[in-house]
């Protein structure tokens, strides 16, 4: 088939089937086609075949046959964008092979690195300086190519007129983590896009993070070292088109048979604990955590203010628990349910790994920005099992993703602010690998106090022996295993992802007077429980929980699709916030929740001892100078209330603070 044939026979399918897209496109001043390439197949099947195998000439004859076309507007330049291809041209990043070079391919990935969009040569104009004649030369290698020789026989330098530019970009395409089969390491591959495919309104669709499908001609370069060109080469994709993959809560396809199916379940009585149950039907008990995710799923409803000021609408929540009670089976759970959502694991992960970090970019010199599990989550869930094993300095990195939900990066010539509204669901195990039932829980959290305070509900997951459970866990595990074939829950998985994108969607809930005073007498009560004479009064809660029981109460309104907040989800709220902290802030010592023993690591009635041990300590200073026995400090604070062991416990913190030291064998001076 020749290429007049092939530019007629083009003419005819468009001419018969996009007639009406085409004209529109143009009156839109767009300069593209998108073409289905079944439609082309049943058009022509031999026109379809050679499409697939000579990619670059098809293509060409396409465009050509757009030029024919008598339109008012301008159809110069037009392109023709292919999507739909058959099952054979779909391949995995790690299955492309020499065989496929200049064969039209579609590949899927998450889109890992962008560069900017610079100008690139397509075709050059020369002059011949002997006898003036005009050369056009294409440029489709990656060097700037010129004319070896003019028809007049001239050899040499030639004259630049004129050359025609068009916008390119290069991206990194990797492999997807759930197209990969275990221990896979994902590949990638750089994929070049031009034109109309780097236009603002397409530069969204190929943001880092987000799931693409694209179709393009495989292409190599040749690899240089030095200078000099190796015999191996490197594969690139020159892009013909682009599709999104539905990614986040907002992109997911709902039809009207579904929307209705949702609103019919959310009619159902029921339905927050039907959601509940399904959410994961293979683990055993943790009613309580199992809402908290559920809620978490919905998420409350963030507030833009007037001067940019926005309040976070994601909910964090942190599983603290003793090992095999369930929490990577829940976090993997929870990543299959949000449509976006990564699993990492914080033994393998870094802070560049989790927010961003910046790496050499080959295509313009210079650095690119590469993004990191935070930032790739946006709008998604990010589960970050094993949080304790992660090093310091990494978990530092994660404290403005959680509240300010932003990732700032400065480093080399890059100076950026990335867009991380990313809910975090995180795991933990104790110090000892075992919760110690004579020990305070919040001690026995290995994290920083900054960023246990930045989660909403810390759950504490103790497995102690309990005759009547142990049965019932025994016999519920035995029975997953006796009947392995799926589970049936009331609400499907796919349903369960659906549901809560349309909530997230249309459903944004606000506070009513009887939910907002039921929140308003909890947190003036919790706060001003105690004596009024106290030295140091016990801080309960604090305003962070403030906000998160109202999170946490339009996360339960949306679970019901109801745009008001009313007293019943408040009160959810209010049980979740409240167990939360009297598993894990409660004061042994007073008997009342003390939110400073999460927050700063230092109970009300420890800080009023450090308060009485320290007078005593100035108030001996001024009697027996400099050196002062600790015998003597002991007996002091002895009189005041606080016992000996006590003492000598404050009297080590306050060595470790740099307040005091210990110049010789029992005595103490202060620095």
């Amino acid at each position: 088939m020749d290429v007049s044939e092939q530019i007629n026979l083009f003419y005819k399918f468009i001419e018969t089937e996009y007639p009406k897209e085409l004209v529109k496109q143009v009156s839109k001043g767009f300069k593209f086609l998108k073409v289905d390439f079944n439609a082309l197949s049943k058009f022509n099947p031999e026109l379809a075949e050679l499409l697939l195998e000579k990619p670059d000439d098809t293509i060409k004859a396409a465009e050509l046959a757009i030029d024919n076309f008598d339109i008012e507007g301008d159809i110069k330049n037009f392109k023709m964008r292919f999507f739909n291809l058959p099952e054979s041209q779909k391949v995995r990043i790690r299955d492309i092979r020499s065989k496929h070079l200049g064969k039209l391919i579609e590949i899927v990935g998450l889109v890992r690195q962008k560069s900017d969009v610079r100008p690139q040569v397509t075709s050059a104009r020369f002059e011949c300086p002997s006898c003036g004649n005009i050369i056009t030369v294409l440029q489709l290698d990656t060097k700037f190519k010129e004319p070896s020789r003019c028809s007049c026989g001239r050899r040499g330098k030639f004259r630049l007129i004129s050359k025609e530019l068009v916008d390119a970009q290069k991206i990194v395409l990797e492999e997807a983590p759930e197209d990969l089969s275990g221990g896979e390491q994902p590949k990638r591959l750089n994929i070049f896009l031009k034109s109309d495919l780097v236009s603002p309104l397409s530069d969204k669709k190929t943001n880092p993070g987000s799931k693409i499908t694209a179709s393009g001609i495989i292409k190599e370069v040749p690899i240089e070292i030095g200078g000099v060109r190796t015999t191996r080469f490197d594969l690139f994709l020159d892009v013909n088109n682009i599709e999104p993959i539905q990614e986040d809560f907002y992109d997911v396809e709902i039809s009207e048979e579904e929307e209705k199916q949702i609103k019919e379940l959310a009619k159902d009585k029921r339905i927050f604990e039907k959601l509940r149950d399904s959410l994961a039907p293979s683990i055993y008990s943790h009613e309580q955590v199992k809402e908290a995710l559920l809620l978490q799923l919905f998420g409350g409803v963030p507030k833009r203010r007037d001067k940019g000021d926005v309040t976070r609408g994601d909910i964090h929540i942190l599983l603290v628990g003793d090992p095999g009670s369930g929490k990577s089976q829940l976090l993997k759970r929870i990543s299959v349910v949000a449509p976006k959502s990564r699993y990492v694991s914080g033994k393998g992960a870094t802070g560049a790994g989790l927010t961003a970090t910046v790496v050499k970019d080959e295509f313009l010199r210079g650095w690119a920005l590469e993004a990191g599990a935070l930032v790739l989550t946006n709008k998604g869930i990010c589960c970050i099992d094993e949080l304790d094993k992660m090093s310091v300095e990494d978990q530092s990195a994660m404290h403005e993703g959680l509240e300010q939900q932003t990732i700032t990066i400065s480093k080399a010539n890059i100076q950026a602010t990335l867009r991380a509204e990313t809910t975090v669901l995180a795991a933990a195990n104790p110090k000892f690998g075992r919760f110690d039932p004579y020990e305070l829980i919040a001690k026995q959290i290995e994290l920083p106090t900054t960023l246990l305070n930045r989660f909403d509900l810390i759950f504490p997951i103790r497995d102690l022996p309990d005759k009547e459970r142990d049965s019932k866990l025994a016999s519920f595990i035995l029975q997953l295993h006796q009947r392995a074939e799926k589970m049936k829950t009331e609400i499907d998985s796919e349903m369960i992802k659906k549901y809560v994108s349309y909530a997230r969607r249309n459903v944004f809930p606000k506070l009513t007077d009887a939910a907002l005073k039921e929140i308003k007498d909890f947190f003036v009560n919790m706060r001003n429980l105690g004596d009024k004479e106290e030295a140091i009064r016990t801080i309960s809660i604090s305003p962070r929980q403030l906000e998160a029981l109202i999170r946490l109460s339009e996360a339960s309104a949306r679970a019901e699709l109801r745009d008001k907040v009313l007293k019943k989800d408040a009160r959810k709220a209010i049980q979740l916030v409240h167990y939360c902290l009297s598993q894990i802030g409660l004061d042994p010592e007073t008997g009342r929740i003390d939110i400073d023993r999460l927050a700063t690591g230092i109970s009300a009635a420890e800080r009023s001892d450090i308060a009485i041990v320290r007078e005593v300590i100035n108030e001996l200073e001024k009697v027996l100078g400099k050196t002062i026995p600790i015998e003597d400090v002991e007996r002091e604070a002895e009189l005041r209330g606080v016992n000996k062991d006590k003492t000598d416990e404050i009297i080590e913190k306050l060595k470790r603070t740099g307040d005091i030291f210990s110049p010789r064998h029992g005595v103490i001076s202060k620095i």
